[in-house]
């Protein structure tokens, strides 16, 4: 059972021991006997239960634990020590044991909000403000059931509640105060760079387009969906005029996975400001990393990529010999694309797919009619990739995978989510079962760059109740706190960096760092064993602990965060800063 499964058991039982209780409480109120000790007992085993996934939870790493070992765990002994001594000793009025049966269910769903609504880190302000909150709801009950709660319990409650208030917790407290990002604007000038030697303009704009055989409101980069694909060799020196001409919102340009210098970065409020209707900003950048990238709004991104603002960015080592072809894969107003396309390649033909994925979730890959290799995963070649057959590949948000093959006399297609998309013929294949590739394990390892480590970091991710803001929100959290609240993480230059990435939710969290490359170290305990993998994105599923680590050699002020956008919108992004 994976970590995943067991986080999603424990919330299942602890709302089914709540529920227990509280519909036991509510039975015995009513004088309904055999209904109130048949929902208790039950209650009682599912809080058993859940003394087990949490001790499993406990062992998989204190993060998936650490709020139901030190609140959920003693409001939970208390709720059995209060209500299950009292059932058996039960006098004919059942009515008697309302109160300890609500006792235990307002314990068990205290504890099941500090989950929900707080998470990771926990604290003993949010357990004193969760057992203050069970007192009071119990002495509520004890009062509509015509009975005065003891001076003990009032004054207990009372006094829970003070040093619950006194300790200015909320639900979510950042860990630490959250400095304020630095604007500086000037690391790596590109002026320094050197005159241009390959030119591109974007226009952005509100625009129709056709897809799926209709009509779709966009925005679009020159009227066009992707935005035009460019394209550069290695030593050329890259220019990009952006101009708004109507986006309200503001728009940037961000070069997913390419390392440009901090001031090209393209982030809102970071590296520059938003390009407004009627302005532009120039981009100057070298092209000396080879590899399949792709560039998007980084200005309202959510809303920005997913109307359309997004294209490729190919950088080759030398001119294209065989059949080079990109494959953005994106959803635009329900519309899958790219649409089908058919197109012959004549045998002996060497091909290399370039896949990308700019939707913000996972999409599922498969080349079928052919053996292939998978020869770079984000940019980076990997080392001595072996020939697939019958295997499908996982990509995530971001993500580009190359695939190079040798084009067979007999048709060869791709197709995403069981969607064929590019195809040299027709070609019959049910994809459904195939097993997954798992990278980790691809390919021929070498060793490490590096035997230690400068610094480290553990960003636990989650969701919680943020009321930080003018307004509450339902946040997606990293150690505890959202954005614009949590504290950035400081490297010196030249330092070996690792990231600890805990993901708790249940959600997926595909993660993307700015201006930098990941090497995997490991996934859930199990050392990478295949080709070095240097990421810049990667899917950190329900459960999942992944270690990852990176040379801090890119100075400036860097996004960090979820590249589901929905997310980061939400809260899931925080900033990698140089000293």
């Amino acid at each position: 059972m994976t970590t995943g499964s067991l986080l999603a058991a424990d919330l299942v039982i602890a709302v089914l021991a709540a529920a227990g209780f509280l519909g036991g409480g509510a039975a015995s109120a009513a004088r309904r006997r055999p209904l109130a000790l048949g929902l208790a007992v039950f209650a009682l085993l599912a809080t058993l239960a859940r003394a087990v996934t949490i001790t499993a939870l406990a062992r998989a790493g204190w993060w998936f634990a650490a709020e139901k070992v030190l609140i959920a765990g003693p409001l939970s002994l208390a709720a059995v020590a209060v209500a299950g001594p009292r059932l058996p000793r039960a006098p004919g009025d059942i009515r008697s044991v309302a109160v300890a049966l609500l006792f235990a269910g307002y314990a068990q769903s205290s504890a099941l909000l500090v989950t929900l609504l707080h998470g990771y880190p926990a604290s003993a302000g949010v357990g004193l403000l969760a057992l203050a909150g069970v007192l009071a709801a119990t002495a509520l009950s004890w009062l509509a059931l015509g009975a005065r709660p003891s001076r003990t319990v009032s004054r207990v409650g009372l006094g829970m509640a003070a040093a619950a208030l006194v300790t200015g917790t909320g639900l979510v407290v950042a860990p630490a105060a959250a400095p304020g990002v630095p604007h500086d604007h000037g690391y790596g000038d590109a002026r320094t760079i050197g005159e241009p030697t390959r030119r591109f303009t974007l226009t952005a704009a509100t625009a129709t387009v056709r897809a799926g055989g209709r009509d779709v409101a966009a925005w679009a980069f020159n009227a066009q969906v992707p935005g035009p694909e460019l394209t550069a060799t290695v030593g050329d020196v890259i220019e990009v005029t952006l101009r708004n001409r109507d986006i309200a919102r503001g728009v940037t340009l961000h070069w997913h996975g390419y390392d440009v210098p901090n001031s090209q970065d393209g982030v809102p409020g970071v590296t520059q400001s938003a390009v407004r209707p009627g302005q532009e900003f120039v981009y100057r950048f070298r092209a000396d990393q080879v590899g399949t990238y792709w560039y998007h709004t980084h200005s309202a991104s959510d809303v920005g990529v997913r109307m359309g603002l997004y294209g490729v960015l190919v950088v080759r080592q030398a001119p294209v010999t065989g059949v080079d072809v990109t494959v953005p894969v994106h959803t635009l107003a329900g519309v899958a694309l790219p649409e089908p396309r058919t197109e012959p390649v004549e045998a002996g033909v060497p091909v290399r797919l370039r896949l990308v994925n700019t939707d913000s979730t996972t999409h599922r890959y498969a080349l079928a009619g052919t053996p292939f290799r998978v020869a770079a995963i984000d940019g980076s070649d990997l080392r001595g990739p072996t020939p697939l057959v019958d295997t499908a590949l996982l990509i995530p948000a971001g993500g580009r995978y190359d695939l190079v093959f040798t084009a067979p006399a007999t048709p060869v297609a791709l197709f995403v989510d069981g969607r064929a998309v590019h195809s040299t013929g027709p070609v019959s294949a049910t994809t459904a079962a195939w097993p997954v590739l798992d990278p980790l394990t691809y390919g021929a390892s070498s060793a490490a760059p590096w035997s230690r480590f400068d610094r480290r970091f553990t960003l636990v991710l989650d969701r919680g109740l943020d009321l930080h803001g003018l307004l509450p929100r339902y946040a997606h959290t990293v150690n505890g706190a959202a954005d614009p609240d949590i504290p950035p993480q400081v490297v010196r230059l030249g330092e070996a960096v690792t990231f600890t990435i805990v993901n708790r939710s249940q959600t997926m969290h595909p993660w993307h760092l700015h201006g930098h490359h990941v090497l995997v170290l490991s996934r859930n305990g199990r050392p990478a064993t295949g080709s070095p993998l240097w990421w810049d994105s990667f899917d950190v599923r329900p459960g999942d602990v992944w270690e990852v680590a990176f040379r801090a050699d890119n100075p400036g002020v860097w996004a960090n965060h979820c590249h589901n956008l929905a997310h980061a919108e939400a809260g899931m992004i925080l900033h990698l800063m140089y000293s």
